[in-house]
């Protein structure tokens, strides 16, 4: 199963939706496609699309499925990241009045860089990410959180 992941915020994402049913289309997707739409609305006989899920059923999904497709949000990649799911990122962006700025593109550049995951920038083909992810092997995420903990820490000592 695929997971597409549009997140949660008050942000519509048709976009990467038509990409992702286009490569259904195409036979470049041939197995199951569950979507968490979020506020987007998107009708598709070749994809299960809900709009909000809680968080036992989003973790399952997780579990369960071989890919992840979703937006630049931070907390979908680490949670994909986390379980060891390749994930493909397509970033919003404020050209097509998706988000108000273009921070997505930095975060996945980012996550790109370090080799977590596989972009899907602004025009590029859905076939090309889907090929990448054949060999993709996802590595070790490590967690940066002690260092938050310890900044706040410092911060509040004096």
């Amino acid at each position: 199963m695929i997971l597409v992941v549009l997140g949660t915020q008050d942000k519509r994402f048709e976009r990467l939706l038509k990409v992702v049913e286009q490569a259904i289309e195409a036979g470049w997707i041939k197995e199951e496609v569950m979507v968490q739409a979020g506020c987007t609305t998107f009708e598709s006989s070749k994809m299960n699309i809900v709009d909000y899920v809680d968080m036992s059923t989003f973790e399952q999904w997780m579990t369960q499925c071989r890919l992840l497709i979703t937006h630049g949000g931070v907390g979908t990649i680490m949670s994909a990241l986390r379980q060891k799911k390749p994930v493909i990122a397509c970033p919003r962006l404020a050209k097509y009045g998706e988000h108000h700025n273009d921070h997505q593109c930095e975060i996945i550049e980012t996550f790109y860089e370090k080799g977590y995951l596989i972009p899907l920038r602004d025009g590029q083909s859905l076939k090309e990410a889907l090929s990448a992810t054949e060999n993709f092997v996802v590595p070790e995420v490590e967690s940066n959180n002690h260092k938050m903990i310890e900044l706040l820490s410092n911060y509040l000592e004096i």
